[in-house]
């Protein structure tokens, strides 16, 4: 049988890496695909450095069209990242017929369903283990392996760059400028981290777990993202104290109301595995009704790691090459036309329970004004720390844990707390996630 001819689209870090582990382990892979895989051209911008890198191995161009229009090859492995530029060569090989194999969660996350849905009418494959959670094979496991469940619930830390940022504030007691500025050095970091440090990388591969663990189209813009450059290296104290982590979590859950899809740092007990996920690493709990929790654990990011998921993939594709298009795994899991409408919930209409800090005046009758107005909202407090005041300084720091209660209730109350003369400052709110 012939061999798969691939063309690749950038040679960066991810598509350096594919073409490193295609070539050192070709014989294993073949024996694995039932074929040769054969990179034949690749595009990128710096075609001589490229040239160099690949040794004559295969033609280098600098037109990424070249590639996609190519009537020889037959996958196009897209691992230049961003949005429009992507979005017109993804679909441009489609219409050719060329299966696509990609790590962008960007462009899936937000142009994933026109993309889709281009694939399913040229019955081509998209595949996409590389877009979610560097090497950890966490596409596969819930498109196929927890097929028999009713996923429940998802959370996630999907960005090794903030989790190594949080590692780094509790380990060493420092700020989040500062352990920034550690991250950027060791190369944890880019230059401009925004993508990293507010949640949109995270809530990009959220949408797309969520949208495979539902039935549900991706739907991005609905997510609620929020980000750890506000966090006070403080509250990470404080949640030691009580018992916590805090982490930057994806969530997504099935309730009977819709669908929840959110971003952002989680106080998560201590004694959870994922709790412990330290440095750079990712680690994915899925909830399933049959199988219970499970946790997949790995290396987010980095060349190889990432290789990994992306040559798993077209390996996957040679093997399906002459299948059936009706009998092959569907993108998003679900048959196309049994996806649901199922809405996604605004953040104030998700349930969960909260951390409060609160500077207050140390006086009397503070706290009972405090639970008074939590009370009247049904609010009820799960566990209460008042800290003694600082020296020379008339005021403390209260932290409150709640019990479950909606986010719109939860609003309302910090602006009534934050309304009292006592209450000397913005009242601090963290969520909170059980994971049990």
């Amino acid at each position: 049988m012939k061999p798969i001819k691939v063309g690749l689209l950038g040679l960066g870090t991810v598509g350096y890496g594919a073409f490193r582990v295609l070539a050192r382990n070709q014989e294993e892979i073949q024996r694995r695909a039932g074929r040769g895989i054969e990179v034949t051209k690749i595009a990128v911008r710096d075609v001589e450095r490229a040239r160099a890198l690949v040794a004559g191995a295969c033609e280098v161009v600098g037109d990424p069209m070249l590639v996609v229009s190519d009537p020889d090859i037959d996958i196009v492995v897209e691992t230049i990242g961003g949005y429009d530029l992507t979005r017109e060569l993804v679909l441009q090989a489609i219409a050719n017929g060329k299966h696509i194999v990609t790590a962008n969660k960007a462009l899936l996350a937000v142009y994933g369903n026109e993309i889709f849905a281009a694939a399913r009418k040229a019955n081509v494959m998209v595949a996409f283990e590389a877009a979610v959670a560097g090497g950890i094979p966490i596409i596969k496991a819930l498109r196929e392996g927890l097929t028999a469940n009713r996923i429940q619930w998802i959370a996630g830390i999907i960005n090794g760059t903030t989790n190594f940022i949080l590692s780094e504030m509790r380990d060493k007691g420092i700020d989040f400028d500062a352990a920034l500025a550690d991250a950027q050095q060791l190369g944890y970091a880019e230059a401009d981290p925004t993508f990293d440090i507010e949640g949109v990388d995270a809530a990009h591969k959220v949408t797309i777990m969520s949208a495979i663990a539902f039935g549900v189209p991706v739907q991005f813009d609905k997510a609620y993202v929020e980000g750890i450059s506000r966090l006070a290296a403080i509250d990470i104290k404080y949640a030691e104290e009580l018992g916590y982590r805090i982490k930057l979590l994806g969530i997504t859950r099935r309730t009977d109301a819709g669908i929840e899809l959110r971003v952002h740092p989680t106080l998560i007990p201590a004694k959870r595995l994922i709790a412990n996920v330290e440095g750079a690493m990712n680690a994915v709990l899925v909830h399933g009704d049959a199988v219970g929790a499970t946790l997949y654990y790995g290396k987010g990011a980095g060349a190889e790691p990432t290789a990994s998921a992306v040559v798993a993939d077209i390996v996957d594709v040679t093997r399906l090459h002459t299948a059936d298009p009706e009998h092959r795994v569907p993108h998003l899991a679900f048959q196309h036309d049994a996806l649901s409408n199922t809405p996604v919930l605004p953040i104030e209409e998700v349930t969960t329970s909260y951390y409060l800090r609160l500077c207050v005046a140390d006086k009397a009758g503070v706290l009972a004004e405090i639970t008074r107005i939590l009370a009247d909202l049904n609010i009820s407090i799960d566990a209460l720390l008042q800290k003694e005041s600082r020296e020379g300084e008339p005021q403390t720091d209260i932290i409150i844990l709640t019990h479950e209660t909606q986010e719109k209730h939860i609003n309302a109350a910090i602006a009534k707390i934050e309304a009292l003369e006592t209450v000397l400052s913005k009242v601090t709110r963290i969520r909170m996630e059980a994971l049990s």
